[in-house]
C-alpha cells in the first residue's frame, strides 16, 4: 500500500482497492460530455451523485482535451471551475482535482479547495505548474501525451523518456515522490494500435516506482471493439479497468462511476487471491 500525500492536510491509501475518479468537465465541448455539467448549478450535482456512487475523487476540467478543441484562454478557464470548487470543498468531505496545465489556474485551484493537480501535458507545457504544485503541497497526476512533439517507435519506450523527463522537472521543484502519480495517457496521440500495445504492456510501466492512474473512459480504445453509444462506450472502459487493474492500476478516471466500481470490485477480488494484498 502506498499513501498519496495531498492538499490540505489530506491523503489516499492506494494499492489494497481500487479508486475511482469522477470526471467532471465544466465545458460546452468536451468530446463525451460537454454541456452537460457547465451551469453552476449542475456540475455540483453531478459531482455529488458520482461521490454516492462510490468516487474517492472529483476531477475538474475547464478546457477540453479531445483532438481539435479550441484553446480557452485561462480567465475563462478560472471563471468555469473556480465556483464548482468552492461549492464541492465546502462540503468537507470531497476530495477534488483540477485538471489544467496552467501554473495560475492550479495555484488558484487549490486555494479555493482543490487538492489534486492533472497536468496532462505532464508540467513540459508549464513548468512552472510542478513549482505551485510544490508550494501548495498538492498531490500531482503527470500524464504522458504525445502531442505536440515526434514519439519514439516503441510506446514504452516512449513512457519512459517523457515520463522521466517529468519527474526531472517535478525533482527539480522540491516535490517529493509520496505526491506524485504517473498517467499513460491512453489516446493522447496514440492511434488504436499503440492504445492496444500500451494496454497490453501496461505491466512494464510499474518499473517506474510510481502508482499509476489510468483514463480510457468513453474513448476509442474503449468502444471500438464494442460499439458506440455510451452504453457500449461504458461497457469497453470497465473491460480495460478491469484489465488494467490487474496489470496494476490503482486509480481510474471515468465518466460512468457505477459501471467501473462493479467490474473493478471483481478485479480487486481476484488481485486479493493471486497477491494477497
Amino acid at each position: 500500500m502506498t499513501r498519496w500525500q495531498l492538499a490540505h492536510g489530506r491523503h489516499l491509501d492506494l494499492g489494497a482497492k481500487s479508486l475511482l475518479m469522477g470526471i467532471l468537465n465544466v465545458t460546452p465541448d468536451s468530446f463525451s460530455d460537454g454541456g452537460e455539467f457547465d451551469r453552476p448549478e449542475r456540475a455540483p450535482q453531478q459531482a455529488r451523485r458520482m461521490i454516492g456512487e462510490g468516487a474517492a475523487i472529483i476531477d475538474v476540467g475547464g478546457e477540453s482535451t479531445r483532438p481539435g478543441a479550441g484553446a480557452v484562454s485561462a480567465r475563462e478557464e478560472q471563471s468555469r471551475i473556480l465556483p464548482v470548487i468552492e461549492a464541492l470543498s465546502s462540503d468537507g468531505g470531497c476530495l477534488v482535482s483540477v485538471d489544467t496545465y496552467r501554473a495560475e489556474t492550479a495555484r488558484l485551484a487549490v486555494a479555493a479547495g482543490a487538492h489534486i493537480v492533472n497536468d496532462v501535458h505532464g508540467l513540459q507545457r508549464e513548468p512552472d505548474i510542478a513549482q505551485v504544485a510544490a508550494e501548495t503541497g498538492a498531490g500531482l497526476v503527470i500524464m504522458h501525451t504525445g502531442r505536440g512533439r515526434e514519439k519514439l517507435a516503441d510506446v514504452i519506450a516512449d513512457q519512459f523518456l517523457f515520463l522521466n523527463r517529468s519527474l526531472e522537472i517535478a525533482r527539480g521543484a522540491g516535490i517529493p515522490d509520496d505526491r506524485i502519480v504517473l498517467d499513460p495517457g491512453f489516446a493522447f496521440a496514440k492511434d488504436g494500435e499503440e492504445n492496444l500495445e500500451l494496454l497490453a504492456r501496461f505491466g512494464e510501466l510499474r518499473a517506474l516506482g510510481f502508482p499509476l492512474l489510468v483514463g480510457t473512459s468513453r474513448k476509442r480504445l474503449a468502444h471500438h471493439l464494442v460499439g458506440d453509444g455510451d452504453e457500449g462506450r461504458d461497457v469497453g472502459t470497465a473491460a480495460t479497468s478491469v484489465i488494467l487493474r490487474l496489470k496494476g492500476a490503482s486509480i481510474f478516471r471515468v465518466h460512468n462511476i457505477a459501471v467501473n466500481r462493479d467490474a473493478l470490485a471483481f478485479a480487486d477480488a481476484v488481485r486479493e487471491r493471486e497477491t494477497g494484498e
